[in-house]
C-alpha cells in the first residue's frame, strides 16, 4: 500500500475559542481547546484571529488619502481613504476598477490587500499579518512545546478565483507543511509518467477546512485536520506557491491592459 493512501480524513471544530483580542495567545486558547491533538495534524488557522491578536486593526476615518487613492476611488466609487489604506498595504497594483487586484506586502495576489471589515467588529478594519509563515511557526512551535507533539500550521485567508464565481480558503501561512507535493515522475493509472502535475496541497486543505469555519458569525476559526502524511521539518514557506510574473499569462495580460 502507497504511504500516501488516505484511508480517512478528519476535521474537527476548535470549539469555545472566544472572541480574539490584541495580546491574546493563540496557541494557548487553541491548545485548552484541542486536548486530544495528535502527532502530524495540521491545524488550519484563519488569519482573522492572528491579525487581531497582533492589533492590525485601524478605523478608516484616521487615514489621509493621497492623490493616487483620490484618482482611483473617483474611478471604482469607492472611498479614498479604503483605497489608500490598500496601496498602504500593497506593493503592486494589476487593476484599479472595478476593484482592486494586488499584489500584497507578502506578495500574495488578492483584492484589496486582504483587508477586511467581516468578524472584525465597530468600525474597525483588519489587515494580513507580515510575514504570516512567521506566526505559523510561532504558533506552532508553541503548541508542540505545550503538547509534546509534532505538527504543522497552516494560516489562511479567503480568496476568489479567476473564471469562478464564489470564494474559498487559500494559504497564506505554513509550518512544517510544504505548500506543493510533486507528482512529476510519478506514474498514472497506465504507466505514463507524470511531467507537469504538481499538487496545491495546502490549499486543498485551507478549502476542506473551510467547510467547517464558515464565514459568518457562527463560524469557528480554527480546525484540526487529521489523516494526512504531510508533516515535514524542512524549512517551509507559503511564497514557494506564489507564481513568477513573468511566468504569469494573467498578470502579464492585466498589467498590459493597464498600461494601455
Amino acid at each position: 500500500m502507497s504511504e500516501r493512501m488516505i484511508l480517512s480524513l478528519i476535521l474537527k471544530a476548535v470549539e469555545n475559542i472566544p472572541l480574539i483580542e490584541k495580546g491574546d495567545d493563540i496557541a494557548e486558547i487553541i491548545f485548552k481547546n484541542a486536548p486530544d491533538i495528535a502527532d502530524k495534524d495540521i491545524i488550519v488557522i484563519a488569519s482573522t484571529i492572528v491579525s487581531k491578536s497582533l492589533g492590525l486593526t485601524f478605523l478608516e476615518s484616521d487615514i489621509i488619502p493621497g492623490a493616487e487613492a483620490e484618482r482611483i476611488a473617483a474611478a471604482n466609487g469607492k472611498d479614498p481613504r479604503f483605497v489608500q489604506a490598500i496601496l498602504d498595504e500593497s506593493i503592486e497594483v494589476f487593476t484599479e476598477t472595478p476593484f482592486m487586484l494586488v499584489r500584497n506586502k507578502n506578495g500574495h495576489v488578492c483584492i484589496n490587500a486582504g483587508i477586511d471589515a467581516s468578524n472584525v467588529g465597530g468600525d474597525f478594519l483588519l489587515t494580513l499579518p507580515e510575514k504570516p509563515d512567521r506566526y505559523a511557526a510561532a504558533i506552532g512551535k508553541a503548541i508542540e512545546e505545550k503538547s509534546g507533539k509534532k505538527i504543522s500550521v497552516i494560516i489562511t485567508d479567503t480568496n476568489g478565483r479567476a473564471f469562478k464565481e464564489g470564494q474559498t480558503n487559500v494559504a497564506v501561512g505554513l509550518y512544517n507543511i510544504k505548500p506543493i507535493r510533486q507528482w512529476i515522475g510519478e506514474k498514472d493509472l497506465y504507466g505514463k509518467v507524470l511531467e507537469i502535475s504538481e499538487e496545491a496541497v495546502v490549499d486543498e486543505i485551507a478549502g476542506a477546512a473551510n467547510l467547517i469555519m464558515g464565514e459568518g458569525g457562527d463560524g469557528v476559526p480554527a480546525v484540526i485536520v487529521s489523516g494526512l502524511n504531510l508533516y515535514t521539518d524542512e524549512p517551509v514557506s507559503v511564497t514557494e506557491m506564489y507564481r513568477e510574473k513573468e511566468k504569469d499569462l494573467i498578470l502579464r495580460g492585466l498589467l498590459e491592459l493597464k498600461e494601455k
